[in-house]
């Protein structure tokens, strides 16, 4: 199994959600985050004074999938999270060792 995570601007999730369903990824979980990558934050002007936002508004998108399907999803998160422009984010893919569905007590791919 592999956690595909993902960090997009937020206003691509629904875009990414929907992607993901229609592949039929199950489950997904998002949180809202702040970062900066190599747009290292951005000027802003607000009533006349300018100033750095160094933190920008970002998603972080966790989706558990089999093996065979990590390559699907990272393509279909890049698909519909990108929009050509700099700070579109980035997607991490790492090892998930065990999974257990506390419900039923299923493990491993079962419990996804």
């Amino acid at each position: 199994m592999k956690l595909v995570m993902a960090v997009i601007k937020p206003y691509k999730l629904d875009d990414v959600r929907q992607a993901l369903t229609d592949i039929g990824a199950q489950g997904l979980t998002a949180s809202e985050v702040k970062g900066f990558g190599r747009q290292k934050g951005q000027t802003e002007i607000y009533r006349g004074a300018e100033y750095v936002v160094n933190f920008l508004p970002k998603v972080k998108i966790e989706v558990v999938v089999p093996d065979d399907q990590t390559e699907v999803v990272v393509e279909t998160i890049a698909k519909a999270a990108q929009t050509g422009k700099i700070g579109d984010g980035k997607i991490f893919v790492y090892d998930v060792s065990k999974a257990i569905r506390i419900r039923t007590g299923e493990s491993g791919d079962e419990a996804l």
